[in-house]
C-alpha cells in the first residue's frame, strides 16, 4: 500500500505545455492556427487566449484535421468544441481518438483590424479521473418527459377504466 501511494506521489507529471503561452498576430477577417498531433493516446486539450490588443471579437474552436481542411476550402465543417466571441476563453476537451487535430483562432467577426492575442496550450496525458458524465440535449430532454407523461397518463386511464367498470358490476 506505502509502496503504490509512493509511486503515485512520485509519478512524472503527465501534463505538458504544448504552446508556451505566447502572443500572435490573427489578421482580420482571417485566423490563426496550431496544429496538435495527438497519435500516442486520449488525452485532454486545455487552451486558453486572451485579446492583448485589437477587437474583441476572437474566437477559439478545437477541429479535427477534416473539418479544419473543410474549413481551409470555405465547406460547412464541424468543430470539437469552441468558445464564445469575445476578449478572452477557456476551451477544455477531452480528445478520446488519436489523430491530428487543429486549434483555430478565428478573427473573421473583426471589423477591419488585426488582433494580437496571448494564446497557452496544454495537453493532458493522464487518464480521466472519474466517471465520463455528460447531459442530453434539451431537445431529448423534452421527448422523454412527454413520452414519460403520456405513458404514465395512459397507465393511470386504462387503470380508471377498469377500476370504474369493476364498480359497476
Amino acid at each position: 500500500m506505502i509502496f503504490a501511494l509512493l509511486l503515485l506521489f512520485f509519478s512524472p507529471n503527465q501534463r505538458q505545455e504544448w504552446i508556451p503561452s505566447q502572443v500572435i498576430e490573427v489578421p482580420a477577417h482571417d485566423w490563426g492556427q496550431f496544429e496538435i498531433a495527438l497519435l500516442q493516446r486520449p488525452a485532454f486539450v486545455d487552451a486558453t487566449f486572451d485579446v492583448v490588443s485589437g477587437p474583441a471579437n476572437v474566437r477559439m474552436a478545437l477541429l479535427d484535421r477534416a473539418d479544419f481542411e473543410r474549413l481551409r476550402n470555405g465547406d460547412p465543417h464541424g468543430m470539437l468544441e469552441g468558445t464564445e466571441i469575445g476578449a478572452h476563453g477557456r476551451l477544455h476537451y477531452h480528445v478520446r481518438r488519436p489523430g491530428r487535430y487543429v486549434i483555430v483562432l478565428d478573427n473573421r467577426a473583426s471589423a477591419d483590424r488585426p488582433a494580437k492575442v496571448r494564446v497557452s496550450v496544454w495537453v493532458d496525458f493522464s487518464p480521466p479521473r472519474g466517471p465520463d458524465i455528460s447531459e442530453i440535449s434539451p431537445q431529448r430532454r423534452l421527448v422523454v418527459v412527454l413520452i414519460s407523461c403520456t405513458v404514465f397518463f395512459s397507465v393511470v386511464t386504462f387503470s380508471l377504466r377498469r377500476i370504474l367498470r369493476a364498480v359497476k358490476r
